[in-house]
């Protein structure tokens, strides 16, 4: 990788006639700590690649459409690119066309910017074809999300000098578990999902960059503090190395096993009860391109601890789904409806209500990553605060899917959605103390249960 840093580094001689030696694959998956120079490196390869052939266009991807203005913003990656590694008249003849979300380059060739999350960017995205697809903290990145970008990559263009663009797509990632995607893909050379050697394994190469290669713009002590972490974390940030399976997972068998009741009948009283709606962003069920429909029950005891009761995570219509969820909402005598409003959930309060006019509804916004909403309820499982009733396999397969660096599956995470909705919002101070303590901002302060209303729902069990 060094030789691709100094070779890159020359793109201050004439641009035109560069390339990026040693990144002759369709993909390349960079697995490093962010402050190893990772997205200058592949930003740039980008940008040397949109120079060598006219009015072609690329692709930067993210999975948070927020995201990315560490990359476009004034100060991000892509204005540092530009200003360290071309001539002057590069950026100053390069125009960044906001309202629709691209850079124009001097030879009228483009870059475009997208967030995988947003459906109505995505579609205006996806209805180009590309060159080059870079996606950035690609462990963050459901498969499917990867499969349907990769959909993409598919311009013909020629080169200045007459010859053909090879098709590329980029990705670099802080290093997750060995159980995400990106490592069967691009260390085994395996499909994710059937677990099959891939057809064409000389496609995908690996590239591996961690913070000591990157010395020379490191402060030493920063350098001297990761190589002193705790193993685990050192791996990860210091050396760049995938993590062990099991070792960075938020959910083990053991964990949920025991954290499991299979006699109801001795649940304490419930206080609160609410049902959770994590939706896909589908319109209808004959979209087949959508994740389920994540819906289920949590409840909180009169004993301060939160009781996942059911799990009705189901792809269907929203007439059907809508039904659902009300259902559920009578049969539980719950208190309100929950209900994701990031993705798809603008339609969420108008199928609920529309099943049962008058349902109270709350909408709930996702601030931060999936893993990072995930890791205080895992935690509450830990302190012994969260109990399944009951066994449920597929929300199962998720929990334990779900790790420190991301979500390891290979589907979206429906289930695991609702039941860290539902958990949240049953223990919202508890919650919100875990986030305080993450940012250093708890000052000893110990956190208390909210037990919602005062009043005790009574079942006959």
């Amino acid at each position: 990788m060094s030789e691709i840093i100094s070779i890159t580094r020359a793109a201050v001689q004439p641009y035109y006639t560069l390339h990026v030696p040693g990144c002759e694959h369709y993909f390349a998956n960079g697995v490093m700590h962010h402050n190893s120079g990772k997205t200058v490196v592949l930003v740039e390869a980008v940008l040397l690649r949109a120079m060598l052939a006219k009015k072609s266009r690329h692709a930067i991807l993210r999975f948070r459409a927020n995201s990315l203005k560490s990359i476009t913003g004034p100060t991000g990656t892509m204005d540092f690119v530009l200003k360290n590694c071309f001539p002057p008249e590069v950026q100053e003849r390069s125009r960044f066309n906001k309202q629709e979300g691209f850079l124009q380059l001097p030879n009228g060739s483009e870059v475009w910017f997208g967030g995988l999350d947003d459906k109505e960017r995505v579609e205006k995205i996806l209805g180009n074809e590309y060159a080059t697809v870079l996606i950035n903290e690609a462990s963050q990145v459901p498969y499917a999300s990867f499969n349907i970008a990769m959909t993409r990559l598919a311009q013909v263009v020629m080169k200045d000098d007459g010859t053909p663009m090879r098709q590329k797509a980029y990705l670099d990632a802080n290093p997750p578990p060995s159980t995400h995607w990106l490592y069967r893909l691009f260390e085994e050379k395996k499909d994710p999902e059937s677990r099959r050697p891939v057809a064409n394994p000389s496609a995908y190469a690996t590239m591996q960059l961690n913070p000591e290669g990157n010395r020379e713009n490191l402060d030493p002590a920063y350098l001297k503090a990761l190589s002193e972490l705790p193993e685990r974390q050192r791996k990860r940030f210091y050396l760049g190395q995938y993590g062990d399976a099991g070792e960075a997972a938020l959910w083990t068998s053991e964990l949920i096993d025991q954290q499991r009741i299979l006699d109801a009948s001795n649940l304490p009283d419930f206080i609160r009860i609410v049902v959770v709606i994590d939706p896909s962003g589908a319109d209808d069920i004959e979209d087949t391109t959508a994740d389920e429909i994540g819906i289920g029950v949590v409840a909180l005891g009169k004993d301060g601890c939160a009781y996942v009761l059911e799990d009705l995570t189901v792809k269907a219509s929203p007439g059907e789904w809508g039904k659902i969820a009300t259902d559920a909402y009578d049969r539980h005598d719950a208190d309100c409806i929950v209900g994701e409003s990031n993705f798809g959930g603008a339609m969420v309060r108008h199928v609920v209500q529309s099943a049962k006019p008058g349902v109270p509804y709350k909408e709930v916004t996702a601030s931060r990553g999936k893993h990072l909403r995930a890791e205080p309820v895992s935690a509450l499982y830990e302190q012994r605060k969260v109990w399944l009733v009951g066994r449920f396999p597929d929300l199962e397969d998720e929990m334990i899917a779900m790790t420190t660096a991301g979500y390891t599956g290979t589907k979206s995470p429906n289930r695991l959605d609702w039941m860290v909705w539902g958990v949240t919002e049953l223990f919202p101070r508890i919650i919100s103390q875990a986030k305080n303590d993450a940012l250093g901002l708890s000052r000893g302060r110990v956190p208390v249960v909210n037990l919602g209303h005062s009043r005790a729902k009574r079942r006959g069990r």
